[in-house]
């Protein structure tokens, strides 16, 4: 149900503004034979009639001409608005033309016949003869059809045949249309918008995923189809000359024009006049919505007038609101930008010209134009079948498509028969490795050139998730691999000499002998042959081999879990110790022990280590206490690390009253360091994991930490001090942890300075992760259940060990610069004592020689073992095209993996250098690509322009870098505390690419309004709402709106909601009686309250992560921090000191002016 609102909203509504009518308009006279038409109100505008004022028609309609049957419309010529007399009818006997194609003599004195690029005249206004439809008269001599005097060129290949015709020529314009085709008898004028007179498909959805309404189109006048061609929709994308063939008629009606190419005149060769590219055509379906159909625009298509605005009434190019697409400038060429939700001030939809200015040029044509100038021959993207052609869009003036940042990459065009199976998965899945060009320039010189990031993101160790395929598993132990490079064999190798030798895609060896085995074909346990082509390696990019001895130097190392907790006064008293017990405790079942091997130990620490003898045979957990800090050793080492099957009831007795053991004390000592060296001593002869659980800063002996949170120094160039570590000896420490494949993790607590930057270095080095929960306190159940979740997941992950990731490419490319959670042990192979879930690493590329080859490729392949005790080889190959066009280059990137990586780059910036260096870089490179884009790819290449244009593909990546100048992690000001900083910096490096766009860019809805299938369970699982626009002004005064960031989920609640929404959700009878703050929402029997709580559910656990978001009930008039908190999140608003999205597009755009590319 949508609650009702208040008539005044919280925010003030954008004022209504008149239409302005174009340069040129006059009104029109209304003709004298005409009735006067009824236009349909405007939706949401009660007793207001559509168009304008005093019954007005709107603005692009002229009446019929001289002898036209009233109530019969033709769609207005380019310059029929414009100032002057109106031209006469090119068939009106007084007209000029008329008359002069009627005198022209021929050379025996008899008049010539019309011109091949005439139609001959035909009278107006009858538009049947005898009861049956007005047959096309043929092309006389088979001439083609001529063009019109007033079309615009198009930047189109010569000779492109199946080309739409934008405007018509007075000659067909002056044609009644055919009316009907196959049993449809529907009298349909030129014009109206059932004839689609500006070109969407009649009745199917808009061309790039815009929402609008089915009958409305956007382009040019469509061709008539046939219903047998209804149903061959050909991809936009596909040449003209593939349209064309589909589009052939297999049979010919009688009553039908053929409908065919354009016969060539004959005697001579033609030369095409260039016209503007057209989408598919489709008109007269009996899906075709009527001009008369309610709820449909009523009144005539304006066309538009080359280079002055689009008439803006609403019988112009505009849609009804409630849901479908508003008004919007027609810039030929460009695809519209859609309205989102209601109208919005600061969005003004459409391109806005600026005063005594035209808009912009059809910059799609010039770039594909200059896309074709540079494409090579013989390169993988050029030869490669279905790819899109690149689409340009404005950013300013128009509200982002935030829905887009859901979308899947741009698709990689392989050439054909680049792998040597049609396998659909011979090609890495974006969620484990994913580039940020998915076509590659053939030279560092055409990288330079775009300013464009090259990177990998991998996530070589995704979980798998209900409906995901699993991972292959090769069992038979056979590996192939390269015997020069050491590339492992994988769809995109060759084979040749009838598969005797196999040619490495990376390096181009030739293998044979033992590098074919012979088991490829022969499978001796069975003694059958057996089918290559149905091998897994030959078929998935991403799979598993089960590893031989030769890649183990040592047995396999069981799970070991070592428990360092902080005992200390701080951690008593916060419950962090009671909560930790007994979540281990509840968590024994679920962590991995599948053979019985892993192992489990608990150190506790104060002012003294604190070891427990789990192999005690009177069951009962004995304390050993070291007290000696500067050198501590290891008491009855053989005792202190058990099995867990073993241990299991010495284990549970300890947990269950270690709260009762430490509830006294005064303790506030912690030793955190001296704990940490036993640990390593205790965990290094196999490796493992230890799990530090800290509530109090180290203050005793190594390891030793200060208060050094000096607010004097935050939102300076001095701030980046605070991020950086304070001490080396933890540095140090996991340096030797990495080399003995010890992982350190960190779970951090305290209503105090925890010095989460000096801490996050284990993590950082050891390949571990790091929680904070800041002010945590168990008394509060949401805070205990956040952390409970989370160790209890993390725990019970199936985790890599011991294991070592090395990425190879093909050559003349290289892997320069590693972002993430590791060690790196050589140039190219790093160190990862454990690989947890979900951890993602980003990893830049560059060049050492040019490319000479259509297709590259990189391959990850991560030596591990699982936690089943089974040494495996992962292996993750990503095939991308090379390119030589720069147009390629562009229509290739994915905004999100560029996003990824160059958060990466800011916080090793941030930290490294300065805050404010991190700040320009994003800044810059955004400036960089939008400045070779418009240099390069629009026809502003140079001077100043009005707006800011990129590819449809990159168009959201100013929005998110402006997302990453306001997060935590790298926003400006002194208000930001260094440990939630350092905290975000570590989820910006370990992030996945699902969960990191969310945490830079958070996903907004409207609850109150959402339609009754939101919150139920769908085909696809629970149904959610559709995301909106970070902006305050989609608040309501009386409204319910949900804001999540993949970390926290905010309830935002308006003081005007009204009670029956307080007492269905909140189960509380007015709006004053709802609580604030982190809570839980409680479980009531209404159907709005249980669609809410699946709709937090589904958000909690739809993404790949450990991570527990908690939920906070934000009232409009409640707890000021809370409330800027929720709004600093709405990042197309402004908010000191960072900009609003309008004006950061402003900053661009004046950086892009004045920069040269």
């Amino acid at each position: 149900m949508a609650y009702p609102q208040p008539t005044t909203p919280t925010m003030r509504p954008a004022p209504a503004q008149a239409p302005h009518p174009g340069q040129g308009f006059r009104p029109q006279q209304q003709h004298p034979g005409q009735q006067q038409q009824q236009y349909p109100s405007r939706p949401g505008t009660p007793g207001q009639q559509g168009g304008p004022p005093g019954g007005v028609p709107p603005m692009g309609y002229r009446p019929p001409v001289n002898g036209g049957h009233p109530g019969q419309n033709f769609a207005p010529r380019p310059g029929m608005n414009g100032p002057g007399p109106r031209p006469p009818h090119p068939q009106d006997p007084n007209s000029p033309m008329y008359q002069q194609q009627m005198r022209r003599p021929s050379a025996g004195g008899a008049s010539l016949p019309p011109s091949p690029s005439m139609r001959p005249p035909m009278p107006i206004g009858s538009q049947m003869q005898n009861g049956s439809p007005l047959q096309r008269p043929p092309p006389l001599g088979g001439a083609q059809r001529a063009q019109s005097p007033m079309m615009r060129p198009a930047m189109v290949q010569p000779g492109s045949p199946g080309m739409g015709r934008p405007f018509q020529s007075p000659q067909i314009q002056a044609r009644p249309p055919p009316q009907q085709f196959m049993g449809q008898g529907q009298n349909t004028a030129p014009g109206s918008p059932a004839m689609n007179p500006m070109g969407y498909n009649a009745g199917g959805p808009p061309p790039n995923g815009s929402i609008g309404h089915p009958g409305q189109n956007q382009s040019q006048p469509p061709t008539p189809k046939m219903p047998f061609q209804q149903q061959q929709q050909q991809h936009p994308s596909q040449p003209p000359l593939q349209q064309q063939q589909q589009q052939q008629p297999q049979f010919q009606d009688p009553g039908v024009p053929a409908l065919g190419p354009p016969t060539p005149v004959a005697g001579g060769s033609h030369k095409p006049k260039r016209m503007y590219p057209t989408a598919q055509p489709e008109a007269f379906q009996e899906n075709a919505p009527s001009a008369y159909d309610s709820g449909f625009n009523g009144g005539f298509q304006p066309a538009p007038v080359p280079g002055a605005p689009a008439a803006q009434g609403f019988g112009g190019n505009q849609m009804p609101s409630g849901g479908q697409q508003g008004s919007q400038f027609f810039v030929p060429g460009e695809k519209p930008s859609p309205n989102f939700g209601q109208a919005v001030p600061a969005y003004q939809q459409g391109l806005q010209p600026l005063a005594g200015q035209p808009l912009q040029p059809n910059v799609n044509q010039l770039t594909n134009q200059m896309g074709d100038m540079n494409v090579g021959s013989g390169y993988g993207f050029n030869n490669a079948q279905g790819g899109a052609s690149l689409s340009t869009v404005a950013l300013m003036g128009v509200a982002p498509k935030v829905l887009d940042l859901e979308s899947p990459p741009p698709t990689i065009n392989l050439p054909a028969n680049s792998s040597i199976t049609q396998s659909p998965h011979a090609n890495c899945d974006p969620s484990y490795k994913r580039s940020t060009l998915n076509a590659i320039p053939n030279d560092s010189n055409l990288l330079k050139k775009s300013r464009l990031p090259f990177g990998l993101v991998i996530t070589p160790y995704r979980s798998v998730k209900e409906g995901d395929e699993p991972v292959p598993v090769v069992t038979d132990a056979i590996i192939a691999r390269c015997r020069r490079c050491r590339t492992y064999i994988n769809p995109f190798v060759k084979f040749v000499e009838g598969g005797q030798r196999w040619k490495c895609n990376m390096c181009f060896t030739l293998n044979e002998g033992k590098f074919v085995p012979s088991s490829f074909d022969y499978d001796t346990q069975t003694q059958q042959p057996v089918d290559r082509w149905q091998r897994k390696e030959l078929n998935h990019a991403v799979v598993e081999y089960i590893a031989p001895t030769e890649y183990m130097v040592r047995p396999p190392q069981p799970l070991v879990y070592l428990f360092v907790i902080d005992v200390s006064y701080p951690a008593i008293q916060c419950g962090m110790v009671a909560t930790a017990a007994t979540t281990i405790l509840e968590s024994l079942d679920r962590i991995p022990n599948d053979e019985g091997r892993t192992k489990i130990g608990i150190i506790t620490v104060d002012s003294s280590i604190h070891f427990y003898n789990l192999n005690n045979e009177s069951g009962e957990p004995k304390m050993l206490v070291v007290s000696d800090l500067e050198d501590p050793f290891l008491p009855q080492p053989e005792d202190l690390l058990c099995n867990l099957s073993e241990c299991r009831p010495t284990l549970e007795a300890l947990l269950n009253r270690m709260n009762d053991m430490f509830k006294d004390t005064q303790n506030v000592g912690n030793a955190l360091g001296p704990a940490l060296q036993s640990a390593y001593k205790l965990v290094s002869p196999i490796g493992g994991k230890i799990l530090c659980l800290q509530a109090s800063l180290p203050n005793l002996e190594a390891g030793a930490l200060k208060m050094r949170e000096d607010p004097k120094l935050l939102g300076t160039s001095k701030e980046s001090t605070l991020l950086q570590s304070a001490s080396s000896f933890y540095k140090t420490l996991a340096i030797d942890c990495s080399k003995s494949q010890v992982c350190v993790d960190m779970f951090l607590f305290g209503s105090q300075y925890s010095d989460v930057a000096t801490l996050s270095c284990l993590p950082r080095f050891t390949g571990g992760n790091t929680f904070f929960y800041p002010a945590f306190t168990a008394a509060k159940s949401e805070d205990a259940l956040k952390f409970a979740h989370e160790l209890a997941e993390f725990v019970s992950q199936r985790i890599a060990l011991e294991a070592v990731m090395r990425v190879r490419a093909s050559k003349g490319l290289r892997m320069s610069a590693f972002y993430g959670n590791f060690f790196v042990r050589s140039t190219d192979l790093l160190s990862l004592p454990n690989v947890p879930r979900d951890q993602s690493y980003s990893i830049e590329v560059s060049y050492e020689d040019n490319l000479h080859i259509p297709i590259v490729c990189f391959q990850t392949a991560l030596l591990h073992t699982s936690s089943s005790g089974e040494r495996r080889i992962r292996v993750l190959t990503l095939a991308i095209p090379v390119t030589t066009s720069l147009s390629d280059v562009y229509l290739s990137a994915d905004q999100v993996a560029i996003a990824t990586l160059l958060a990466n780059k800011a916080v090793e910036r941030g930290m490294n250098s300065k805050l404010d260096d991190a700040r320009d870089a994003l800044t810059n490179k955004c400036v960089d690509i939008l400045g070779v884009y418009k240099t390069h790819m629009t026809a502003s290449s140079s001077g100043a322009t009005p707006n800011l244009q990129i590819c449809d593909n990159l168009k959201l990546l100013p929005l998110l870098t402006l997302g990453m100048l306001k997060h935590v992690a790298l926003r400006g000001g002194s208000q930001i505390p260094s440990d939630l900083r350092s905290y975000a910096m570590h989820l910006f490096s370990t992030l996945p690419s699902q969960c990191l766009i969310p945490y830079i860019h958070p996903n907004f809805y409207s609850l109150h309004n959402m339609p009754e299938n939101c919150g139920t369970i769908g085909q696809s699982g629970i149904e959610m709402p559709t995301a909106m626009n970070l902006s305050s002004e989609r608040l309501e005064r009386g409204g319910l709106f949900m804001l999540e960031d993949s970390q926290n989920i905010f309830l935002w609640i308006g003081r005007d909601a009204v009670p029956q929404l307080c007492l269905d959700l909140f189960g509380v009878p007015n709006y004053e009686s709802i609580r604030g703050g982190k809570t839980t929402l409680p479980t009531l029997e209404s159907d709005f309250n249980q669609r809410v709580n699946l709709i937090v559910a589904k958000t909690r656990e739809m993404r790949r992560s450990s991570y527990y978001p908690q939920l906070y009930v934000i009232k409009e008039d409640g707890d000021p921090a809370l409330r800027l908190w929720f709004l600093s999140h709405l990042i197309e608003d402004r908010a000191e000191p960072v900009m609003s999205y309008h004006q950061y597009l402003g900053h661009l755009k004046d950086k892009v002016n004045s920069g040269s590319f």
